[in-house]
């Protein structure tokens, strides 16, 4: 099966939109690049760059432009219009805006907790250690797309949702011994939840499931069934019953291979223990 390709945000396909429009009046009314950065406070590449969609045209500058250009006011009202920068990655969105329609799912993870389980310093910890590094204000907005996702834990008709991952994770140091320690503490809370199970696979399987990777099968209220894998750079959600089937049944063994729920808190006590 081959991976769809990534669709634009709304945000970057209106900032490309909004550089076509400055090209269309900077040409109309007689100036290269060059010659509008002449007569503006934009330099020649910023110019550049805002007709390519690879920046976006600023309110001051959008207003300047339209005096310059005699436009009317067209670009400083489209910046005005812009959708808001998306709080998730592109190739997550879809999954995404399943999972608010969640009746129920089941999430593995080796690597990094799930994200509905994430504290608010954990997740900027996890942001911070991307590479390559995004700037504080994509980290907080991400933080945020982040804690409003939990939503679905606490809702009069919660999600069932059941969590396995790997030990090395809560054994970590992720973030800081304070912030791994208010981490445990929030595991702690999370698995008395209604509809909450949290499994931790311990380090001392000689086998299990999980070998390939993180995933998460999820059920919609209308009883669709989605598979969902991230890799580093991309994803693939799948509705295909085959795919999503094998997917259930690699987590059906890993809740085996797993502690149980009173099991993992032991754990989990023990951990918060030696913090």
């Amino acid at each position: 099966m081959q991976p769809p390709k990534k669709p634009k945000n709304r945000h970057s396909a209106a900032m490309e939109i909004i550089g076509a429009q400055l090209a269309m009046y900077r040409i109309k009314a007689g100036y290269t690049q060059r010659g509008l950065s002449e007569v503006s406070t934009a330099s020649e590449e910023t110019i550049a760059s805002v007709e390519q969609g690879r920046r976006a045209l600023m309110p001051h500058l959008a207003a300047e432009f339209d005096h310059l250009l005699d436009t009317g006011g067209a670009l400083a009202t489209g910046v005005a219009k812009l959708p808001p920068k998306e709080k998730y990655p592109i190739w997550a969105e879809e999954f995404i805006a399943y999972e608010k329609q969640a009746v129920a799912l089941n999430w593995y993870e080796q690597g990094v907790l799930p994200g509905l389980l994430q504290t608010e310093d954990y997740a900027r910890a996890t942001f911070r250690s991307k590479i390559p590094h995004v700037d504080e204000e994509t980290v907080e907005r991400r933080i945020a797309g982040r804690l409003e996702r939990q939503q679905i834990l606490h809702r009069a008709v919660p999600v069932i949702a059941s969590f396995v991952f790997s030990e090395a994770i809560v054994a970590s140091n992720l973030g800081g011994r304070q912030i791994m320690r208010e981490q445990l503490s929030h595991l702690r809370t999370c698995a008395d939840l209604n509809g909450v199970s949290i499994q931790i696979l311990p380090l001392s399987r000689e086998h299990h499931a999980g070998l390939n990777g993180p995933f998460v099968v999820l059920e919609t209220a209308d009883h669709q069934h989605f598979g969902y894998m991230e890799a580093q750079r991309s994803s693939e959600l799948t509705s295909d019953p085959e795919e999503v089937s094998i997917l259930a049944q690699k987590y059906g063994m890993l809740r085996m291979q797993a502690l149980d729920a009173e099991e993992t808190m032991g754990l989990l006590d023990r951990l918060l223990g030696e913090r």
